[in-house]
């Protein structure tokens, strides 16, 4: 069976090799290849390892570009910790936001969301860093309090330094009641890098828009619930746009192609819009 979002847009039977969406137990070379990358990623993913990456790639001192350029360079890189996509990140980002804007023609905002939300994965490409895939994509989770067991591959948090740790392995850790996501330091990876880009280069995109970025990946929050004890009234707002994009951001990894340039001017607008020619990454 087919499900249709909203005003069009059909969800898929299969990803791109054919199975189920966000499959982790399926057999299979990529299969092996996604649970070992997240063995590694919860291992070294601590709270000291997410404080010293923000400190270092919050600077925003690599290098000078725009969205667009940024969107060209993501072409060579494929996301080993995805079990539904080996395409070009490009092809991934327009068929998100192309499937948005199907749906809800009036919010522009969201559809240049949809094209930008994966950007924070140039921190793969040599002018930006040499960081390993395990820091730079892969689902996101909160540090410096209890891992949620609805994180996928939870069991490998047991060799985690933070496992044991009586300051952070418990439901609060260093945080409280409703403080608020923004205040919350997420494993690091691509999301909290482009919502740092985007903030600092004065992005005019709403709060929603950040949130989404911010959070994509964050499926133990938007899939399974969890960590809701730290979210404040705001965050509750931004959730429901962020379930929204989801569906987007997951189903729209198929084999449906988009023609670059026939899209390319419209999204060059939004940009113009809503951010600077030039950002600093």
């Amino acid at each position: 069976m087919e499900l249709v979002l909203e005003g069009g847009f059909v969800v898929p039977n299969a990803n791109a090799f054919g199975h189920t969406f966000r499959d982790y137990n399926v057999e299979g070379d990529r299969q092996y290849g996604v649970e070992n990358f997240y063995k590694t990623n919860h291992i070294c993913q601590t709270y000291e390892f997410v404080k010293k990456m923000r400190e270092e790639y919050g600077k925003l001192d690599k290098v000078e570009m725009g969205i667009w350029e940024c969107c060209e360079l993501l072409n060579n890189i494929v996301d080993e910790s995805d079990p539904d996509l080996d395409e070009p990140q490009i092809e991934h980002l327009l068929q998100t936001a192309e499937a948005i804007r199907k749906d809800y023609p009036a919010e522009d905002w969201l559809h240049l969301t949809g094209l930008i939300h994966d950007l924070g994965k140039i921190l793969l490409h040599p002018i930006i860093s040499k960081l390993p895939q395990w820091a730079v994509v892969g689902d996101t989770f909160p540090v410096g309090c209890a891992f949620d067991e609805s994180i996928v591959h939870h069991k490998y948090f047991k060799e985690n330094p933070d496992f044991n740790n009586p300051k952070y392995n418990n439901k609060y850790g260093v945080y409280s009641e409703g403080c608020g996501l923004e205040k919350v330091l997420m494993s690091w990876g691509h999301d909290d890098y482009m919502y740092m880009v985007a903030k600092e280069n004065k992005t005019t995109l709403p709060s929603a828009a950040l949130f989404i970025i911010r959070f994509h990946s964050f499926y133990a929050l938007h899939r399974s619930g969890a960590y809701k004890h730290l979210m404040n009234e705001e965050d509750k707002e931004n959730l429901e746009w962020l379930k929204i994009f989801n569906k987007y951001d997951l189903y729209s990894k198929s084999r449906v192609r988009v023609d670059v340039e026939k899209v390319k001017p419209y999204y060059l607008s939004l940009i113009e819009k809503y951010f600077p020619a030039k950002l600093s990454w």
